[in-house]
């Protein structure tokens, strides 16, 4: 079913497929308890007894990254403990890595992910501005003073230096998130994603759970960088996130949609678009002859017409020949030049 999906995300066009990497024993206690929505899509059964049923070993992430190269697609994964990280940084060598909004206040992950020197997409779901800005300092510190003893007020200061702002721009990107499955359209708040942006000066995309393409291509149109988007084979399948996924056709109308979007949204200066020029003539109008006039005779409201096509005198000008003799006979519907 992996390698399906993968063959999916290839099909519709999507530049990577991110898979999650994760020991359950690590991330999780016998007593951690399910969200409403995972309690509602897999029964009774605890959160550790669901993870150990959905963990990939390193045998399948080595399947699944050759079938990835073989698709030519970017395989990512998103770690959420330290063996975890090291097998994604370290024996697979990924080019970036992926922290969820849930590890955002993990401090320890996200220095071992910045001292892996990577690129990091940083999820920030359920999350404050300070909270965020928390983060980055760690992720700050951990690239810029990676032998340091770490602490907050370490952190802090290397948010603040010119080093830790520049590593910061150089490797990390925000994704603005609603940790909701699916999550209400009234929450998104896409309007957070300048915030984000205005605040810290990082790329910043989209993590989206909401039913549908509209957020994502919307999100695109105000100037997110990334898409995440969760994607199943069918939403009829047993498991925690079918439900707030799409299925094939709609991940590659959605990638479509995007693409379309990308290159619409174009420059910032405002001029006739090379395709557009060849109807200017014939939309726009040119002052006429609204009768016959004879030579010499005065240019007035009654005898002037304003119609197409737009290859003469600009009606700009009718003012100007208001009262102006006419310099030559005209029929009517010709066009005034004078």
């Amino acid at each position: 079913m992996a390698r399906q999906l993968i063959d999916v995300a290839g099909e519709a066009g999507a530049d990577a497929v991110k898979f999650q990497t994760f020991k359950a024993d690590e991330i999780a206690s016998k007593a951690a308890p399910k969200a409403q929505y995972q309690v509602e899509t897999t029964g009774a059964e605890s959160q550790l007894e669901m993870l150990k049923r959905l963990e990939l070993d390193e045998d399948a992430h080595k399947e699944l990254i050759g079938h990835c190269q073989k698709r030519g697609i970017q395989f990512l994964s998103t770690a959420f403990d330290f063996e975890s990280l090291d097998l994604l940084a370290g024996v697979f060598d990924l080019p970036k890595l992926k922290i969820p909004s849930g590890e955002i206040t993990n401090a320890p992950l996200l220095l071992k992910a910045a001292s892996t020197g990577k690129p990091i997409i940083l999820s920030t779901g359920m999350s404050t501005l300070g909270e965020v800005e928390a983060a980055l300092g760690i992720l700050a510190f951990g690239y810029t003073r990676p032998d340091e003893k770490p602490s907050i007020l370490a952190f802090q200061k290397a948010f603040g230096s010119e080093a830790g702002q520049r590593a910061l721009k150089e490797n990390v990107a925000l994704l603005h998130c609603t940790t909701e499955y699916p999550a209400p359209f009234s929450d998104v708040n896409l309007q957070a994603m300048n915030t984000l942006h205005a605040a810290f000066g990082l790329p910043v995309g989209l993590s989206d759970h909401t039913v549908g393409i509209a957020v994502p291509v919307a999100a695109v149109a105000r100037g997110a960088v990334i898409i995440e988007k969760h994607f199943t084979l069918d939403r009829s399948l047993p498991g925690p996130d079918h439900k707030a996924s799409l299925e094939p056709d709609e991940l590659k109308t959605m990638v479509q949609s995007i693409r379309h979007v990308e290159e619409a949204l174009g420059l910032t200066v405002k001029v006739p678009a090379v395709s557009e020029l060849k109807n200017r003539d014939i939309a726009r109008k040119s002052l006429v002859a609204a009768r016959d006039i004879k030579q010499g005779e005065l240019f007035t409201e009654e005898n002037l017409a304003i119609k197409r096509p737009g290859n003469g005198t600009s009606p700009l000008f009718y003012w100007d020949l208001l009262g102006k003799a006419a310099g030559k006979d005209y029929e009517r519907d010709e066009t005034v030049s004078e």
